[in-house]
Order: structure tokens, then sequence, then C-alpha cells
């Protein structure tokens, strides 16, 4: 017994390894730039109008994918089905009203509110504070100094005074308007009254833009902009010409009582997209997953007709997805199937701000912990300006970005990987100083900020970039497809290895 014991179990060794070990060309060379052409003039096509999220070409170019999965023989991803769904909100200003002091002043002449910035509300104030530029930056400028504003409504200025000086830009600037409602909301005010000297306005849309967190976990303050006219209503005579007086420096910080009357109304409507999942399921090592991403959205298309067909960004990624996973399901029908479980899955609202992979990231279909690794394609069918007619290497080259973060294993595995097809891997924007930040803007970035080891796949941004005439016909097939393929042969790898992928980095976040 124990002599045939042993026997058996160097049986299913010898047979793992043989397993391990089967040459993936045959199953990669089934990613050809034929059938990925068929593909993108489909999903990049007219009918699927520009794929927004959300929108009915973005749900016909889901069911394209969804049908591709099902023709290969996937398993549905999701709890028996191939979609995953997450909740959009958009919500729509139906009405307004400001009086000050018994007088009525009118939207869009006096005063505007955003759908984005309000919520339901009907306030009926006896004081109001005035704050200047309402900047606060430690010891060195705080305009709430002798001012209590909790409860209050607070106006404030856009800009700074000539006299403030900061070394901090963009959104890290206390002189940024989110950052001055910030400072209104920890200091209690209930509203924040911004003063602008560009009155009377366009009507802006009463609807706002969808956005993904329908919840949030605190509500800023009431934010309406209102005019010159609207603040000396509120402050009298220290209100006229307020702007010029901050300028001159003679508008101090103080309250004042007026009989402020604001109320608006708004609905919300709840609109569903999805991320569309498939898998082969592995054999020893089911439970654990390599999953390979790219977003299927776009900018959609304008009211004029004009349609962003989104060939390269990310039809070309979406496409690869495709052919991989029917790539993956010939290998699985040959008994050549991964030891890991392959999710293949295309999300929506990448174009938005990465909601379809944020929602999976909050939502996980499969163990995060159990992933080995997420392997994202986001724009790989185009030479991008830093190669056009400037490289050697122009028609043979791709982005890795991220092989240096989180595990050591990815740089190894890469480089077996690209042995079957001798692409020039240009790592430049793994610089954590990359001043485009794209390690930071596609989805595979809430799979790494959630500690799954990443890769994003990319040709670079090119003159078409996010603009209509990102169409079929300019992408470059043939290199295309050696892109796949080189992320093909490294799921395989991954999908194969003995073990999961080590996660012996830590995630350095730029600004942090």
């Amino acid at each position: 017994m124990r002599k045939i014991f042993l026997g058996l179990s160097l049986l299913t060794v010898l047979v793992a390894g043989a397993q391990k070990k089967t040459n993936p060309t045959t199953f990669g060379k089934s990613i050809t730039a034929d059938d990925l052409k068929r593909h993108l003039y489909i999903v990049a096509g007219p009918e699927m109008e520009g794929r927004n999220t959300p929108s009915p070409g973005l749900e016909r170019a889901a069911t394209y994918i969804e049908n591709q999965f099902k023709s290969f023989g996937l398993l549905p991803g999701n709890n028996g089905t191939y979609r995953q769904f997450y909740p959009l909100y958009k919500d729509s200003i139906t009405g307004s009203s400001l009086k000050v002091n018994g007088t009525a002043f009118t939207a869009d002449n006096d005063y505007q509110v955003n759908a984005m910035t309000s919520y339901n509300a009907s306030l009926r104030l006896g004081e109001a504070v005035f704050v200047g530029y309402g900047i606060v930056d430690g010891d060195v400028w705080n305009d709430y100094k002798d001012v209590n504003v909790a409860g209050k409504i607070v106006i404030l200025a856009n800009g700074s005074p000539a006299n403030y000086k900061t070394t901090a830009t963009g959104f890290s600037s206390p002189a940024n308007l989110n950052a001055k409602i910030r400072n209104a909301q920890t200091k209690g005010a209930i509203a924040v009254f911004v003063v602008a000297d560009n009155f009377p306005r366009k009507p802006i849309v009463s609807g706002g833009n969808y956005q993904l967190n329908g919840y949030a976990a605190s509500v800023y303050p009431q934010v309406v902009n209102i005019s010159e006219k609207v603040v000396a209503q509120i402050i009298g005579a220290d209100g006229e010409g307020i702007l010029a007086k901050l300028k001159a420096g003679n508008a101090p910080s103080k309250a004042y009582k007026a009989k402020i009357d604001f109320s608006v109304n708004k609905v919300t409507k709840e609109e569903p997209v999805s991320n569309v999942i498939g898998i082969v399921e592995g054999s020893d090592k089911k439970d654990e997953y390599v999953v390979v991403t790219a977003h299927y959205d776009h900018e959609g298309i304008r009211a004029d007709g004009t349609i962003y067909y989104g060939a390269d960004d990310d039809g070309s990624g979406t496409v690869s997805v495709i052919e991989m996973a029917e790539a993956f399901a010939k290998a699985k029908a040959a008994g050549k199937g991964p030891r890991r479980t392959m999710v293949f899955m295309t999300v929506s609202g990448e174009e938005k701000g990465l909601w379809g992979s944020e929602y999976y990231g909050n939502n996980p279909v499969f163990p995060l912990e159990k992933t080995s690794v997420n392997l994202n394609i986001d724009m790989i069918g185009r030479i991008g300006s830093d190669y056009t007619g400037k490289d050697k290497d122009s028609l043979n080259y791709v982005y890795v970005i991220g092989d240096d973060k989180l595990s050591t294993d990815l740089t190894p595995v890469t480089d077996i990987a690209n042995k079957y097809v001798k692409l020039k891997l240009d790592k430049r924007y793994n610089d954590i100083n990359d001043k485009n930040r794209f390690y930071y803007r596609s989805d595979h970035y809430n799979f790494a900020k959630n500690g799954v080891p990443a890769i994003f796949y990319f040709n670079g941004v090119h003159a078409d970039y996010h603009k209509p005439t990102d169409t079929p016909d300019k992408i470059n097939y043939p290199l295309m497809a050696k892109r796949a393929q080189l992320v093909f042969y490294t799921a395989w790898e991954i999908a194969n290895r003995d073990d999961m992928m080590k996660r012996d980095l830590k995630l350095e976040i730029p600004g942090r």
C-alpha cells in the first residue's frame, strides 16, 4: 500500500507539473488582429453611440460583451448573472426662492443654486456672517478669527487677497473654493453664500450630473452663488461694492442681522448600470483569482449628434478582454485550463471617475484577499505621441505601469510573458513623480488601493484622445494583438504558478 500511495502521489505531481508547463502559444495566438478588428467595429461603432454612462448605447455594448462571454462558454461571474449592477444618482432642481428683509430675488438674475451643491431645505434665519474670502491657513491666515458661524449663513468671496501667499496649488490650496466650503462645514455653517460679480447669469441645467455615491457620509452646507445686490440687502451699507472693498482690505469679518428666507427643492433619479463579468473556472486553485479588466464606456454622443467613438479609449481594451476570455475558454475546453479562476470584467463609468471599478472594489464578487492580480487594459490600439515618428520601437512597444508596486513578483512574471511577444516594455510612468499620474487614473487603481497587485497596459495619449476622431479605422490591429497577447501570457503565468503574487511592497501615493 505504501509503495502504491507514493506512486500515485508522484503521478499527481507529474500531472500538475505537466499542466503548469503547457505551452500557451496555441491559445495566445488565437488572439488575432482580424478578430480584434471585427469586435471593435461593433463595440466602437455608431450603434453604440459612444457608450456614455449611463445610456442606451452603453447597455447595447454590455449586451454584446455578455453574449460573447456566453458564446465562449464562460460562466456568469456574479451569482448566476453576467452583470454586476450598481445605481447612479442624478439630482434635479425643481424650484428655489430667496428673500431678504422682505425683498424677493430672482434665480439666475440675483442668485443661482446648483443641484450638485444643494439639498432639499427651507431656511428662515435672522443672522448671517461675512467672512471675507473665507480662508483658513493655520497661523498664516484665518478669516474666522473673531466670528462664530455655527448654525448660520456664511457669506464669502471666491479668490484670495493680494497679500495672501501660499505655495499650495489647485485643490490643495486654502484659497480653493472647496477648501473654503469644508472650513465653513467644519465650523458649523448651515449655508455658504458665495459672492460673484457675473450676474445675471445664464440658467444652468436644472439636472446635475450622475454620481456614484448617492449617500454621502456627511453633507456640505447649502452652497448658493449670490450677486453683490443680494449682499447689500443682507449687510446694508457695508455690502455696497463689497468685492472692491475686499480688494482694498476694507471688509472685515462681521455678523449682520437680517431676515433671510431661502428654499430649494430637488428630486433624485436613480439609474442602474453594470459591470459585465464572465469567468473560466480554475482547477486545483479555483478559489484564487486573476482578474482582467478594461472599461467599456466612453464619452457618448453630443446633442448635435457627434459621436465620441472611443475606439482606442477603451474599445481596444474591451475587445482585448473579449479575445482573452475566448483564448482561456479554448484552453479550458482542451483540458489545459488555468489553475486559478480567470475573471474577465469590463467595467462602466471609468470616464466619470472610475465608478464601476470603485463599486467592485467596495462590493467585490470574489474576495480581494484571494485575488492574485489585476491586469487592466486601457488603450492599447494606437501609437502614442511620445513614439509617433520618433522612435525605432514605435511599432513594437507598450507602456507597463505598476509592475514595481505592491509585489516584487510583477516584474519577473512580466519579463517571462514578454518572451513570447518581445515587445519593448516602456516603464517611464512607474515614476512616482509622473506628472500625468497615469497609475492613479484607470480602473486597476481601485484594486491596488485595496492591496491587490496590479499592472496597467497603455499606449499613451495621441491626437485623437477624447475626441470624436478616435475611430476604429485608426487602430493598429497587429500591434494591438501583440499587446493583448502580452497580457494573456502574463495572466497565464500568474494563473498557473504555485503561489499567489506576493504583497510585499507598500503602495506610495504622491501627496500623502
